[in-house]
């Protein structure tokens, strides 16, 4: 009987690296997306619902106490609740939500935010402690918890989040202490302290004494999942708005202007949105894609720089609210600070975001010349004290202003269509234009030089 023929030789340990890196997969933590796509989980919407109900409290609380130290309390809570689910982000940038452990640290968070929400109405009195000791728990547990499962991998990347948790941890007393403390200004203080203290912690990357800073690539995320979930809490800040819309429309008592305060709030509402998604979003979520370096575009256009276009998406829900329940009132200091403040904070922080995901050296011109009007638009409310829907309806001409310009820059460009057509105001804003550029780069060459 012949021999039967020897089988192919193999290269020693394929097979063995292959299982062992089939069974460190199954085993990780990680979503291992290597700085690719990363999907939105079902789980990470449904947390967060919570903070639905958080951006609702940060509302009525701002409502209910419109003085100075008031919309401090409220800027400090709003802070805490922004940074709670914005550091949440980044880890479920890297941890996996399909992990059931993943799953079980996501709900204990969403218990601990729900407390944390509950306890805003009362955060500065007999909520304090159950705000602060939410609070730290949320952030400390979350990084030790992310440190870990990166760490267990043996990647070392767990370091990165072991700083994070130093900082967290050098900030909780503070927030314990101004609970602890019983007298508001006091607490006020020492949470602005702590606030300060954590907010500060990413710009000098997360530098500890003996663990040293964290590195670019230490922050490697997936640009898609960022972006995604900066976008969802826009939609859950505007989504909040227009509850508050419509709950203080069906509660209010027939009067004259009521429809059309509905109208004007949900206008402004809808042209927020527009402003946002129309540009901002898209290329925001272009640019941190393809990137080299997406985390620090994470850091800056997305962690700090949604920081004002999501509280003046909130101060303008106050506006609302008060447009709602009085169309009729004249124009007075409170409600006008409200309507220009949140005006100011969503589109100053617009333009520091397009600004950003543009790669371009200047703020956008239809946002700057919409903040410039705010100032004859604030001296027309002081001065002449119209009806608050009047203010606020101008205020909703102001952001479709922005948008057409906008819409039409970026669709054919307003200056290239009054070029064609041989208008002086072309050719003026052209030789301007020329006139800037050679500026820029007689500066630059001058530097360089």
């Amino acid at each position: 009987m012949a021999d039967s023929p020897a089988a192919p030789p193999q290269r020693p340990g394929i097979g063995a690296a292959i299982a062992a890196a089939e069974a460190k997969q199954r085993r990780s933590l990680l979503r291992n997306h290597g700085g690719g796509h990363a999907p939105v989980t079902n789980l990470e919407l449904f947390f967060d619902l919570v903070f639905v109900f958080a951006i609702t409290q940060l509302s009525h609380y701002m409502l209910g106490g419109l003085t100075l130290i008031g919309v401090a309390e409220t800027f400090v809570l709003f802070g805490a609740v922004w940074w709670a689910w914005m550091w949440t982000t980044w880890a479920t940038n890297w941890i996996d939500p399909d992990r059931a452990e993943v799953r079980l640290l996501l709900g204990a968070l969403m218990l601990l935010s729900l407390s944390m929400s509950a306890a805003i109405p009362y955060a500065f009195g007999p909520g304090a402690m159950l705000f602060a000791g939410s609070y730290v728990a949320i952030q400390v547990g979350r990084c030790i918890f992310t440190a870990w499962a990166m760490e267990r991998e043996g990647s070392g990347r767990g370091l990165n989040m072991l700083r994070a948790t130093c900082w967290f941890a050098a900030a909780a007393p503070l927030w314990i202490f101004g609970a602890l403390t019983g007298d508001q200004p006091l607490q006020l203080a020492f949470w602005l302290a702590a606030l300060g203290l954590e907010y500060l912690a990413p710009m000098v990357f997360l530098w500890v004494p003996g663990l040293g800073r964290s590195g670019l690539g230490d922050w490697q995320i997936s640009g898609s999942h960022m972006a995604e979930r900066c976008s969802l809490f826009i939609i859950i800040a505007l989504g909040e708005g227009l509850v508050i819309t419509g709950a203080t429309y069906s509660a209010a008592a027939p009067q004259p202007w009521l429809d059309q305060a509905l109208v004007v709030c949900f206008v402004g509402s809808f042209l927020m949105w527009w402003l946002y998604f129309d540009m901002g979003a898209r290329r925001g979520a272009r640019h941190i894609q393809n990137h080299n370096l997406p985390g620090l575009v994470g850091r800056q256009a997305f962690t700090y720089w949604h920081i004002p276009i999501v509280a003046g998406i909130v101060v303008l829900a106050v506006a609302d609210e008060m447009v709602l329940a009085h169309p009729q009132e004249p124009l007075h200091g409170d409600m006008m600070a409200v309507m220009l403040g949140g005006t100011a904070l969503f589109i100053a922080g617009l333009a520091g975001f397009k600004r950003i995901s543009s790669g371009n050296p200047w703020f956008p011109a239809s946002h700057m010349y919409g903040l410039y009007a705010l100032v004859p638009l604030g001296l027309w409310g002081w001065f002449a004290h119209p009806r608050g829907l009047a203010f606020y309806a101008a205020i909703a001409i102001l952001f479709g202003a922005i948008a057409v310009w906008e819409w039409g820059s970026f669709h054919g460009g307003w200056m290239e269509r009054m070029e064609r057509r041989n208008w002086w105001l072309g050719r003026m804003l052209r030789r301007e234009l020329n006139r800037r550029r050679e500026r820029r780069l007689a500066k630059e060459a001058a530097k360089n030089g």
